[in-house]
């Protein structure tokens, strides 16, 4: 009497005489049998991923159950078992990228069933991480408090899954990148055995397109499902790239089956994405949608002193505030200001003061005067007149108060093109005569004061 290990064998070898040698090696060599229950008639294999499931389910299913039924009969079921191979170690292609090398197929068939994965030493496998880009240099302000917050306790607490993924939008030059980078780094270091790999959409799909062309595209997707926590950068890139989306869908659906972290990123929110299929939109919103916002005039102005510390420069305060006010929302481009400036200043011999700031913004290809908003507005007086947005706002008559107040109604009305009646809603819910009120008593204060009135242009040239 055949026993169900032989009659599995007799299953092989029906499906090899359906395939090619290829096809056979790579989807069905690896295949373990485990056990057959005579009650149930249910035979149960060994696969060694998830992936490898859904890819015989969708392309071999009918072939398989034509040899299990010829050989154990019509009513036989089957179901699989994921196990995770101990032994797989990282190898480097041709071009650099790190590849998973599965053990033969016999040393799979005889692992135990169950056995968990033992970690490649982190001295072999390379993170791709930017190790300058951490939470200690990654300025918090109200824009980034949030993913902020939730990042660090990814990266304090991997064992927790209420994240995951974790899934970070905003638009260009906000900080996305700095932020997914420090929370590797910070893994990395308290937890020096996870596998922690930062990569860029566009490095994975290369990466893909290059495995498929040299047939070592299971090569590909062992690898990535041997990542302890995967991190990457601008997702919308995958958009109608139908082959890529396949694989990482399947990689995304093995690491979270495994309870694996996975990060992302993307300029826009999951909804907004294009070409895309549903399930893997969805999959995108499983864990902790996180919005980037860009940075706010406070959180500029803490970022260029910060920049300004690190590249050693001697910057007024003034510099900075204007700077802050008139650049662009956009972190890069506030990098590239500072840079500009010390090289301008050491070409040049001059020190750097609100003058010099001017001409190389205007210079700056990447310059783009904000349109000004009645927040922007208060912001900038506020800050003149040192003032709180609470003492700005409020009903408090003190001289002080007063003249801020009338200055950013009257700078708002000009600026903005708001109706006094908007520009009283917003600066403390007042009235439309209230305002034209405080425009009235600005107007006629800088007729009769020039020195105010220079105040009042100076002022208008920081917003």
């Amino acid at each position: 009497m055949t026993t169900p290990q032989e009659q599995w064998q007799r299953c092989l070898a029906l499906i090899r005489s359906r395939l090619n040698q290829q096809q056979f090696t790579t989807w069905f060599e690896p295949i373990g049998f485990k056990s057959y229950d005579f009650e149930t008639k249910e035979v149960a294999l060994y696969v060694p991923s998830q992936f490898f499931f859904e890819y015989l389910e969708e392309n071999f299913r009918p072939l398989i159950y034509m040899a299990l039924y010829h050989v154990f009969g019509s009513d036989t079921r089957l179901v699989y078992q994921v196990r995770v191979v101990e032994d797989a170690v990282v190898r480097e292609e041709g071009n650099g990228t790190p590849m998973l090398k599965e053990p033969s197929p016999s040393r799979m068939l005889n692992r135990a069933p169950g056995a968990m994965h033992t970690a490649v030493p982190v001295t072999d496998f390379e993170s791709y991480l930017n190790f300058e880009q951490t939470f200690d240099n990654f300025v918090e302000g109200l824009a980034n408090r949030l993913p902020r917050s939730v990042g660090q306790s990814v990266a304090d607490h991997p064992a927790r899954k209420t994240f995951n993924p974790l899934f970070i939008y905003g638009p260009s030059g906000c900080g996305k990148t700095h932020l997914v980078n420090a929370i590797g780094v910070r893994l990395r270091q308290q937890h020096p055995e996870k596998r922690v790999l930062y990569v860029s959409a566009h490095l994975f799909q290369v990466q893909y397109v290059d495995a498929r062309i040299n047939n070592k595209t299971n090569d590909f997707i062992h690898f990535y499902q041997s990542i302890d926590c995967l991190i990457v950068d601008d997702v919308q890139e995958f958009s109608g790239k139908e082959k890529t989306l396949e694989a990482f869908f399947h990689i995304f659906n093995h690491l979270h089956l495994n309870g694996r972290q996975i990060i992302m990123t993307s300029d826009r929110p999951p909804v907004e994405l294009k070409d895309m299929e549903e399930r893997m939109l969805t999959r995108f919103k499983w864990g902790m949608l996180a919005e980037l916002e860009a940075p706010d005039v406070q959180l500029r102005h803490d970022i260029l002193k910060r920049l300004v510390r690190k590249d050693g420069l001697d910057i007024p305060e003034d510099v900075i505030e204007y700077v802050a006010d008139n650049l662009q929302d956009n972190v890069r481009e506030l990098e590239g200001i500072v840079h500009s400036m010390l090289a301008y200043s050491v070409v040049h011999g001059s020190n750097i003061n609100l003058d010099f700031a001017r001409k190389i913004l205007k210079a700056n290809t990447r310059y783009r005067r904000r349109t000004l908003t009645i927040e922007d507005i208060v912001e900038s007086v506020c800050r003149h007149y040192k003032v709180t947005h609470e003492e700005l706002y409020g009903e408090c008559r003190k001289a002080e108060f007063v003249l801020a107040r009338q200055v950013a109604m009257y700078l708002s009305q000009k600026h903005t093109g708001d109706t006094a009646k908007h520009i009283g809603y917003v600066i403390g819910r007042r009235t439309h005569a209230t305002v034209i009120h405080g425009i009235h008593n600005i107007e006629k204060k800088m007729k009769e004061n020039s020195a105010f009135k220079k105040e009042i242009r100076e002022l208008e040239k920081k917003m």
